[in-house]
């Protein structure tokens, strides 16, 4: 099977695959038989995948279509397929959770196991067209499509689900003119200029092309950067970055739970593929004196491109983490830290030396690991007790201690603590700050990971530890067709945090593609000058210290009790299970009171703000068209929109 694959062309096959897959997805009717057969063929994808990691080099797909002129192309190099490899890691475990006892009752309960399959599997198969995207009309008819179906996944779940997703669609659609305006600009300008250069005209929009009217001063400078801050909003809306992120909690968090673990983990971040490809591809690397340096000529000050998106990363890392502090459901907890999860790949990635871009992009492997883990904990959570409400909730360490321990690894990761994978590429974003002497943007992502400190113990507290409410007594463990993609995730976080050489051979070819520089690096960590990262030694350290704290525990201290998980105890006294009393009740009370203001008065009121002025604007267009002579008004319009 695989040579015939080789030899039919890996990334046809790959392609030929992911339709396959959609087309079973949607055509068999036995849905209990076909979430095993979806879930093969996700496997099998993912064994293509490897095997063109493991060959290394560039995969170009034999079709080449033309549309409207312009040649369209697919190919896969090591940054593709780096994120090619999340994508459909994420979504076979995703599908592997759901295929059993969770399918089960989502299909007893009338809902359409069909149609998550079929939509979860488009999903995948648009992402791979827009990761495999060789020039800017392919990446945006393939953007738009991945759009659209991230769309039809999150409405599927209906209620305010559709509501959130028609809120993520605006956004969506609005991102996606700006981009749209950025390549009919560079379409018509290019044109002319490819008889100049000797460039095929058809493929004028490959980013290699694209690349070259850039270096050979076709676009002026002011123009290119005009350009690329199209570009980095309209890609950046999709990420999630400050001040366009206010769609992106409700519309995962809401999603259906194993979609919302996939979303979670792995679809904003087409948006900081786009943004690697506009920076590093198309508009420069670090080699060649990239528009990112290039200064805005400010007297008071030598503002850049790089500058600018640094600190727009430090406040994604910032805000949406202590936003998702005040949250009481769980699911939007987990959606805002992806937000500003995202801030720390952009920041490393901006730094653009050896440690801070293997860093921030390796961030995108790890966080996909601990952001399904942690949905998909708490997805098993919602089965057994059908509330994510952290008010309600509480002692379930004794009754789902496998749940309990994968959300542990889990949280563990999303605070960048050792010895889970989140620790290293924080670590490698950390030393490059410090390294560039980027002191206050390293006390910002500091700030960043003291919140989700606190907001993750608020979560695994609220949930597991304490008291065991009166109406959870009977809750089980789940069944092992949930448990496995959960403790698979767990062990990948820790696998991965004491043996981080495996990831980073991925992350250097992915960075290699765009030409950034790639970090030294071994089995156990990175070496630099200054200090290297062994976690082989670091984890050793580690558990030796809990290994002596277990001893003095067990045989040095003193006597324990056992305490019914029902029973709590505060303030001196035991609060038997009849004291309707819950310390969970409520957490961070004065935080929140502090955080709710400019919360509210900040971003929802500037939202409030731009969707009053388009009602505006879309209302007197309205009345304008309405009045005699709408004929000829419009077509004044369309002439003057079209000029």
């Amino acid at each position: 099977m695989s040579e015939f694959l080789f030899e039919l062309n890996m990334l046809d096959s790959l392609l030929l695959l992911s339709a396959v897959t959609v087309a079973i997805a949607i055509l068999c009717r036995v849905e209990y038989i076909s979430g095993g057969v979806v879930t093969l063929l996700y496997l099998a994808q993912l064994v293509v995948v490897g095997m063109m990691i493991s060959a290394g080099g560039v995969f170009s797909s034999h079709l080449t279509p033309q549309l409207f002129g312009y040649e369209l192309g697919w190919l896969l190099d090591g940054l593709g397929l780096y994120f090619t490899l999340i994508t459909v890691g994420s979504a076979l475990l995703a599908t592997l959770y759901m295929a059993g006892e969770w399918g089960r009752r989502y299909r007893e309960q009338g809902k359409s196991f069909r149609a998550l399959q079929s939509l979860l599997a488009l999903n995948v198969f648009t992402m791979q067209l827009l990761l495999a995207s060789s020039d800017l009309l392919s990446l945006f008819i393939s953007w738009e499509l991945a759009s659209w179906a991230a769309f039809a996944l999150m409405a599927l779940s209906g209620g305010k689900g559709l509501k959130a997703a028609l809120h993520y669609m605006i956004y969506a659609f609005s991102g996606a003119m700006l981009v749209f305006a950025v390549v009919a600009w560079i379409a018509t300008t290019a044109v002319t200029a490819a008889y100049q250069l000797d460039i095929n005209g058809a493929g004028i929009l490959q980013f290699s092309s694209v690349a070259e009217l850039m270096q050979q001063g076709i676009f002026t400078i002011p123009e290119q950067l005009l350009m690329l801050t199209l570009l980095l909003i309209g890609f950046g809306i999709k990420m999630g970055l400050l001040p366009f992120h206010l769609w992106q909690a409700p519309a995962y968090a809401l999603s259906i739970g194993p979609a919302g673990a996939f979303l979670g983990a792995i679809s904003s971040r087409l948006g900081l593929f786009a943004i690697i490809v506009v920076l590093f591809k198309i508009f420069g690397s670090i080699t060649d004196g990239s528009i990112l340096q290039s200064s805005f000529g400010f007297e008071f000050a030598s503002v850049t491109p790089k500058t600018l998106l640094a600190w727009i990363a430090v406040a994604t890392i910032i805000f949406p983490t202590f936003v998702a502090m005040r949250q009481n459901d769980a699911r939007h907890l987990l959606a805002w830290h992806g937000i500003g999860q995202g801030g720390y790949m952009l920041l490393g990635l901006v730094m653009m030396d050896s440690l801070g871009s293997a860093g921030g992009l390796l961030h995108v492997f790890n966080h996909a690991t601990y952001q399904a883990a942690l949905f998909l904990a708490v997805t098993s959570v919602i089965y057994r007790t059908g509330t994510a409400d952290l008010n309600r909730l509480g002692g379930l360490v004794v009754r789902m201690p496998l749940s309990f321990m994968t959300l542990l690894i889990g949280i563990i990761g999303l605070a960048g603590l050792p010895p889970m994978n989140g620790f290293v590429s924080k670590w490698l974003v950390y030393r490059s700050l410090l390294d560039q002497g980027e002191l206050l943007l390293f006390v910002g992502a500091v700030i960043g990971t003291l919140g989700t400190i606190l907001s993750v113990y608020k979560l695994i507290h609220n949930m597991f530890l304490g008291s065991l409410r009166k109406e959870h007594e009977e809750v089980r463990e789940v069944s092992w067709s949930m448990l496995t993609p959960m403790l698979i995730l767990s062990a990948l976080i820790l696998l991965t945090g004491l043996f981080p050489g495996i990831p980073l051979q991925w992350v250097a070819q992915g960075l290699s593609a765009v030409g950034l520089p790639v970090a030294e690096f071994n089995l156990g960590g990175v070496m630099a000058d200054g200090g290297s990262l062994d976690m082989v030694i670091v984890s050793m350290v580690l558990f030796s210290g809990f290994g002596v704290a277990a001893l003095i525990f067990y045989f040095v201290g003193g006597k324990s009790k056992r305490v019914n998980p029902l029973d709590n105890y505060a303030g001196g006294h035991f609060l038997y299970a009849s004291n309707r009393y819950h310390y969970s009740n409520n957490f961070y009370a004065g935080l929140m009171h502090l955080i709710k203001p400019w919360y509210k008065n900040t971003f929802q009121r500037l939202e409030r703000v731009v969707v009053t002025l388009l009602e505006l604007t879309a209302e007197s267009l309205s009345r304008l068209y309405m009045r005699p002579h709408s004929n000829q008004l419009a077509l004044i319009i369309v002439v003057l929109l079209l000029w």
